[in-house]
Parts: structure tokens; C-alpha cells; sequence
């Protein structure tokens, strides 16, 4: 992973369950959404992922680059720490950007969720309950969902 690159001077810190992967990111996310799809649902064991989205170079793993876990290729993958399994980011769009799995920001980011992605085949058991809009599949190339 890249060297930080951050324009806005305040950077985040993140890390794993076991704590043995760390990395900084800027407070300069350019989106976030709960993503309800099947993958997203069991890479992290939950009804949804909350990501935000990011230039790729904005993101640094700063201890445990070689605990990582990749699955995929290098400019798409989900990438975990190998030891505890925690899902910190997915590199997408060409390797240009990464999702960083909010839950495992240990600070707090200044950006929220507007969205929620993929509701089409969100888990039947867990049922919405805020206002944000629904998208039946990827909010880019979606109508919203009755929701």
C-alpha cells in the first residue's frame, strides 16, 4: 500500500480486531454507504458493511503489512488481516480507490453514510430503520428502492 497522501492535514487511524495490522487514512472521504450485499454480509459477518470510499494513495497500512490477507488481485481485492480475519479495506475501481471498512476506524471519521447500497438482496432477518434512500442494487446506476 501507498504512502499517505493526505491534502487535508487531519489523518485517521485504524486497525484490526487482534490489533496486529494498523493503518492511517485522511479525513477526506469522497463517499459512504451500508453496503447490504451477500459479499459484503460475509466478509464481515454482519447484515451490513458501512464503508467509506477514498483514493487509494490517502490510505497507509503503518504496522502489520505482512499480516495482510488478500483476496483478489491487486487492483480489486478485499484485503484482512490474516491473523484475526477483520475485513479493513477493499481495493476497487482499477486499484484507483479503496473502501475502508468503517468499523475498524478508530477514530472518528467526519463523514456518515447517505446511502443504502444493494437492498435487493440485503438479509432477510434485518430490517432498516433509518431514513437514508435505498438503492436496489449500486446507488450509481440505481433508482432508489421502495423503502
Amino acid at each position: 500500500m501507498a504512502k499517505l497522501e493526505a491534502t487535508s492535514g487531519r489523518a485517521l487511524r485504524g486497525k484490526c480486531y487482534c490489533g496486529a495490522v494498523c493503518y492511517t487514512v485522511a479525513d477526506e472521504f469522497l463517499y459512504a454507504m451500508n453496503c447490504h450485499c451477500s459479499d459484503c454480509r460475509r466478509t464481515t459477518g454482519s447484515a451490513f458493511k458501512p464503508f467509506a470510499g477514498i483514493e487509494r494513495v490517502k490510505l497507509g497500512v503503518t504496522e502489520g503489512q505482512d499480516k495482510l490477507q488478500i483476496f483478489g488481485e491487486a487492483d480489486g481485492n478485499n484485503t484482512h488481516c490474516r491473523l484475526c480475519g477483520s475485513l479493513l479495506y477493499s481495493v476497487v475501481r482499477d486499484g484507483a480507490f479503496v473502501h475502508v471498512a468503517m468499523g475498524t476506524l478508530v477514530d472518528d471519521p467526519t463523514i456518515r453514510p447517505t446511502k443504502h447500497i444493494f437492498v435487493g438482496s440485503k438479509a432477510p432477518w434485518f430490517n432498516i430503520t433509518d431514513d437514508l434512500p435505498q438503492f436496489e442494487g449500486h446507488a450509481a446506476a440505481a433508482k432508489p428502492a421502495d423503502g
